[in-house]
């Protein structure tokens, strides 16, 4: 059963040093998608494997064998683990994830905030970094138009939105900038 006081000191210290469009902040952002992608479907999930894989995805890459080390002491049985792993990293991969809870994390990270978002998050991130904002529009333009895709029916057109917005916004800006 999950100790939710237990995941979140475990992983509160993971985000501590993150930018801010990639803290505990995120990852709320993240939960409540997936929570929005299940009230709106009928998928039948492992919701206890879904919520620690949202929390783990910020970190996964880095720190794999810390979760597992966690999850061990927290009493997981070994399949929980192995499964919660491959969500957590199916959230991160371009290529389509094989479970339904991996496209329901993946799709929500996708997602978070909503359509306006993406354009936020990509503006704040590239300040954040120190990037001016002609850096953070040809990042926008290299490596966000046109590169979110959603995989469930219910998440397909809640992208296409997104990504409509996106271009957009981008172009009426660049147009002004010119």
């Amino acid at each position: 059963m999950l100790n939710e006081k237990a995941l979140l000191e475990f992983v509160q210290p993971y985000y501590i040093d993150k930018d801010i469009m990639h803290d505990m902040w995120h990852i709320e952002l993240v939960r409540k998608m997936v929570n929005r992608i299940l009230s709106i479907s009928d998928y039948q999930v492992d919701e206890e494997c879904l919520i620690l894989a949202t929390y783990f995805h910020g970190f996964i890459y880095r720190d794999e064998d810390k979760i597992r080390q966690w999850m061990i002491a927290q009493n997981y049985a070994d399949e929980i683990i192995a499964k919660t792993i491959k969500i957590a990293w199916e959230s991160q991969r371009s290529e389509v994830p094989e479970t339904l809870e991996g496209k329901i994390l993946h799709d929500a990270h996708v997602l978070e905030g909503g359509k306006t978002y993406l354009v936020v998050k990509t503006l704040i991130t590239g300040s954040v970094r120190g990037q001016s904002l002609v850096d953070t529009l040809d990042f926008m333009e290299q490596n966000v138009l046109d590169k979110n895709q959603c995989y469930l029916p219910e998440t397909i057109p809640l992208c296409e939105e997104m990504n409509r917005y996106t271009n957009s916004f981008f172009e009426e800006l660049t147009e002004g900038l010119q």
